[in-house]
């Protein structure tokens, strides 16, 4: 994404000859060559979370062969550090500023309700939206912000935490055949046993196709026309794998696309899958790869609610003209699809450090479960050894050195990358990830304060002032002098989470020797941002980074413009 960029003003004690400033629009990269796997931790006893494992607790396995695990997080829910000490001295009009503000309640934990209403049936999205309308009016509170989408993009309601207007949308959503008729075909081929049929060359398949064929065109002779069956067998496994994938691209695609709408969101952010699940094919694995890579490093739990509450895996076929030959091998498959269609719930949910709720109707309690993230889970992060850029996939498996008692979550695999990051569009993703989150980041002492003036009953200009001390940054020196860059960058958002704009701006320091051992330095550097802002309330988010430490800052605060 771009972030638009102000001109910022700096005020420093150094000379000017030692400081400069420069536009910095920031185009931001994902990394790519660091794997991370979150793991949920629960007992078997209770089902709750374990959070007092430590790295060493883990073993973690690519293909088989045991990798060294070079990053480990623990993310423990609702856990913000709390206001930090000053470090420098505010002036009276600060001081007088900030003690007008009023306490403000920031927004932190963020769900999005998906509707797969690409292929939930009528009865089972009725059921859904009624279980999510009183799930909504019992668990919303005043830090949480909800928000409503839909895999066919029919219906969008942005995060708020108004549940009239949330329930009203849910009310909206209807079924949304995208590339099926709607009509039963003859004879009537799922997109699994078509894939059966002509990908994996599934001769039972194919025969129960044809005698469907057989009995449903009327083509029972004697002598029986099976070769008219077998083509009309063909055709029906063309049009249901045509139909099929483009459903499942779809889904997956608009998928991906509210991860990245949840990666701009400041604090706790879960997908909540509604759906009766779909079937995806081999080739498009890497498809649903890509959802959990992304997920991941957005810090996007995916978990999953299948629709269909508790069912049985016997298909209805009374409406369907089958012959008794065909029957039970019709049913099997039916049973497979059935099976198939849910398996891509649980990967997702257990590739994001989701849950996956299903065979129940107690679809309330599903969601209650759902919307709340673990209270504890781990992120564990590894370079694989020898890894060829080939793209291929990879099995991933998560073991506990002491499993008595637990059982441990994690994703499935991972797809090989085809490049390496460079350490820009690494630096670019750590400020990206920095910018969109609610964790306070102390390498490099750091303060946030915030002026406004309005110049009207609908303008207002706030100002938020950076101040950060440098003394103890790692210098290189160039030409005699101590040089490193910051990079800052300020991101504004509403009262809902939802980006506003970000400024941003790079401090090249070329520091002499006796401006650093003269107290110059002593009373911070600032810059300021200026934002042209509507009143209203909004939350800003400062990050800050220098290029030869490679250290972080991260600071939160919030304002309200009346």
């Amino acid at each position: 994404m771009f972030f638009p960029v102000l001109i910022l003003a700096l005020a420093q004690q150094a000379p000017a000859s030692e400081v400069a400033t420069s536009e910095a629009p920031i185009t931001f990269h994902s990394k790519v060559d660091l794997v991370l796997v979150p793991v949920v931790v629960r007992s078997s006893k209770t089902g709750k979370p374990v959070g007092n494992l430590e790295k060493q607790d883990f073993l973690l396995y690519d293909r088989g062969k045991l990798q060294t695990i070079t990053r480990f997080e623990v993310e423990k829910a609702g856990a913000h550090a709390p206001p930090p000490t000053p470090q420098f001295e505010l002036s009276a009009e600060e001081k007088a500023n900030e003690a007008n503000q009023p306490a403000i309640v920031v927004a932190d934990h963020f769900v999005s309700y998906f509707f797969d209403d690409i292929h939930l049936a009528f009865g089972d999205l009725a059921q859904a939206r009624k279980a999510a309308a009183k799930h909504l009016t019992t668990v919303l509170g005043p830090k949480d912000r909800a928000a409503i989408y839909t895999t066919s993009g029919q219906v969008q309601v942005n995060f708020t935490d108004d549940k009239d207007e949330l329930i009203a949308g849910m009310n909206r959503i209807r079924p949304t055949s995208i590339a099926r008729s709607g009509i039963q075909n003859c004879p009537d081929v799922s997109y699994y046993m078509g894939d059966l049929i002509e990908n994996r060359g599934d001769a039972m398949a194919l025969n129960a196709a044809v005698q469907e064929a057989i009995v449903c065109a009327n083509l029972q002779g004697p002598p029986p026309d099976t070769k008219t069956a077998t083509s009309m067998a063909h055709s029906a496994a063309f049009q249901a794998i045509s139909a099929g994938e483009q459903e499942t691209r779809v889904a997956l695609l608009t998928l991906k696309d509210l991860i990245r709408r949840m990666s701009a969101m400041p604090g706790q952010r879960t997908i909540v899958l509604i759906s009766p699940g779909f079937y995806r094919m081999t080739d498009q694995r890497q498809d649903e790869t890509d959802v959990i890579d992304k997920a991941i490093k957005a810090n996007v739990t995916i978990s999953s609610l299948d629709a269909r509450g508790l069912y049985t895996d016997t298909p209805d076929i009374t409406q369907r003209t089958v012959s008794l030959v065909s029957l039970a091998a019709k049913q099997q498959y039916d049973r497979e699809s059935m099976r198939a269609d849910s398996d891509i719930l649980a990967e997702i949910a257990d590739g994001t450090g989701g849950t996956l709720f299903q065979n129940s109707n107690d679809l309330v309690a599903g969601l209650n479960e759902l919307a709340a993230t673990p209270d504890v889970y781990y992120v564990l992060g590894f370079s694989p050894q020898n890894l060829r850029l080939d793209g291929n996939y990879h099995d991933l498996k998560v073991k506990l050195r002491l499993p008595a008692g637990l059982n441990a979550k994690a994703r499935r695999g991972y797809y090989a990358p085809r490049h390496l990051s460079s350490a820009d569009e690494e630096a670019k993703e750590e400020i990206s990830q920095a910018l969109f989150s609610r964790e306070e980041m102390k390498d490099i002492p750091l303060e946030l304060h915030t002026q406004f003036f309005k110049s009207g009953p609908s303008d207002a200009r706030l100002m938020v002032v950076s101040r950060f001390d440098i003394r103890k940054l790692k210098y290189k020196k160039i030409d005699g002098r101590n040089g490193d860059e910051i990079v800052l960058v300020a991101g504004l958002f509403d009262r809902n989470g939802n980006f506003v704009q970000s400024l941003s701006k790079i401090i090249t320091l070329r520091l002499k020797d006796e401006t650093m051992t003269s107290g110059k330095l002593n009373n911070g550097v600032s810059v300021r941002s200026d934002f042209k802002v509507a009143p209203g309330t909004y939350v800003i988010r400062l990050v800050l980074r220098d290029g030869e430490g490679q250290l972080m800052a991260a600071q939160n605060g919030a304002v309200e413009i009346p």
